[in-house]
């Protein structure tokens, strides 16, 4: 369903209120389904739609085709995290965790399976989830944000089952580090943390903003984006997007990005990154820029790479941020077209 109308709003109006929701929409989150033939998108009002990215790349594709199948209000506060089992599709917002079952979304029948919230410290506290983040082995999820905890549920049971603390302030970002199990994450506090699951302690702590090739202090410290890559880690926000070793926490590469970055993955041979501006960069891993492909939002804030097996026909990079538009690259080279609430 659509956010209602404001009473004060006439119902005449509501087409020029749903303009103006989308001229001031953010997309904080998207996700690929499990199939790998749709997309789900969170924005800042709380809403998920969903987008068939097999009905888009058709040949016979119609506008109404890069419009979404469903949408519905997930939180009341803007959907800052989304990621996806098999089975699932897990949103965060602000203070909770929501999971819905896909099936369900598919049907249009967008009643949740659950909401949790993480033991925090008082009643009064509702922090925002900036990140979720799956760890198949041990089949938990781990929620980060605003109160400055990484938080451990347990899939199977829905408990909390740990709390790690050590970030000063509020948490940007996660990533993986499967093989072992590790977890590293970033926040304002310009630190980023690799947190060892199998003993639940942090056990390697580097502050990217006092290494001086790193530093840009008109910028801050915060981290706001961070990947890793077995023993290889690329960081950035306000310090410069640097590719780390991690083993010897040395920077090895600083890429020459003046803008801060919001999002960045590693894609084979490259590293892919956005934030301020409307551009995709492509580096290589010995900090030259590749490519920079224009999108359509004046800003971006995530990056979603499309690989299930099960579809490569909706193989694809999405990029979306400060609009009501989720950009489609079929390949890197160009945007291919966009999708749109």
């Amino acid at each position: 369903m659509e956010r209602a109308v404001p009473p004060t709003v006439p119902l005449g109006q509501m087409e020029v209120f749903q303009a103006l929701q989308r001229l001031h929409m953010t997309i904080f989150s998207q996700c690929f389904s499990p199939c790998g033939k749709f997309l789900a998108a969170g924005n800042n009002y709380g809403q998920i739609a969903i987008f068939s990215l097999s009905a888009a790349l058709s040949s016979e594709a119609k506008e109404e085709s890069k419009k979404p199948i469903v949408t519905f209000q997930a939180h009341d506060g803007p959907v800052y995290s989304m990621v996806s089992t098999d089975r699932h599709l897990f949103s965060a917002g602000d203070g909770e965790v929501k999971a819905w079952l896909w099936a369900e979304i598919l049907k249009k029948g967008c009643k949740e399976l659950w909401c949790r919230q993480p033991p925090y410290r008082t009643s009064l506290e509702v922090p925002e989830i900036n990140a979720l983040l799956l760890v198949p082995k041990e089949n938990s999820l781990i929620l980060a944000g605003g109160d400055c905890q990484l938080h451990t549920m347990d899939l199977e049971t829905g408990a909390f089952t740990r709390a790690l603390r050590g970030h000063t302030d509020y948490i940007h970002c996660l990533a993986l580090r499967d093989r072992n199990p590790e977890v590293l994450s970033g926040g304002e506090d310009g630190t980023v943390r690799l947190w060892d699951l199998r003993v639940a302690k942090e056990v390697q702590t580097i502050e990217v903003y006092k290494h001086e090739e790193c530093s840009r202090p008109h910028n801050g410290r915060w981290i706001g984006c961070l990947a890793t890559d077995s023993d290889w880690m690329v960081c950035g926000g306000g310090p410069a997007l640097t590719l780390w070793h991690l083993r010897s926490s040395t920077p090895t590469t600083i890429f020459p990005m003046w803008a801060p970055q919001k999002h960045v993955t590693f894609y084979q041979d490259l590293i892919l990154s956005a934030g301020q501006g409307p551009c995709v960069n492509q580096w290589q891993l010995s900090g030259e820029l590749k490519a920079q492909v224009p999108g359509s939002s004046p800003g971006l804030l995530s990056l979603s790479l499309n690989q299930q097996p099960a579809a490569p026909e909706c193989k694809v990079l999405t990029a979306a941020g400060n609009s009501c538009r989720v950009d489609v690259f079929t390949n890197l080279g160009y945007r291919a077209f966009s999708l749109s609430f």
